[in-house]
């Protein structure tokens, strides 16, 4: 897994410890096994349009992003065994319950993500 960083429109950092999975495998596992995120993680799940929290045990919140970045749908507190998608989007995502609130996520925000490595790539770019 990739390790990195999301920020809103490249100014201030709303991630510090993100993910981004690499591959299918990683991709369909997602959030699977864990207890929870804390406030500061998140996981880039691309390409995806659609997540569902099958066997999971803590809700989520989403951010489904286009190809550049831009929240194009949020759902606040998915619970366990429920599914959501957003035609259109090439990316989730996946933080702690109640992120979209706190950070003040709106549908037309730019999200970042910024290589743990080189701190260039973008939701959309190949990294």
């Amino acid at each position: 897994m990739k390790t990195g960083e999301i920020c809103r429109d490249s100014e201030s950092v709303l991630f510090a410890r993100a993910a981004k999975p690499q591959g299918a495998f990683e991709r369909m596992r997602g959030l699977l096994g864990r207890d929870g995120l804390d406030q500061d993680e998140a996981l880039l799940i691309e390409p995806c349009s659609s997540v569902h929290t099958l066997g999971m045990s803590f809700p989520i919140d989403l951010a489904f992003l286009d190809r550049r970045g831009q929240v194009r749908k949020t759902v606040r507190s998915l619970r366990p065994g429920r599914m959501a998608g957003c035609f259109g989007a090439r990316s989730t995502l996946e933080m702690q319950s109640g992120s979209i609130d706190r950070l003040r996520l709106e549908k037309g925000d730019t999200l970042i993500w910024r290589d743990g490595e080189t701190n260039a790539a973008s939701p959309g770019a190949k990294s």
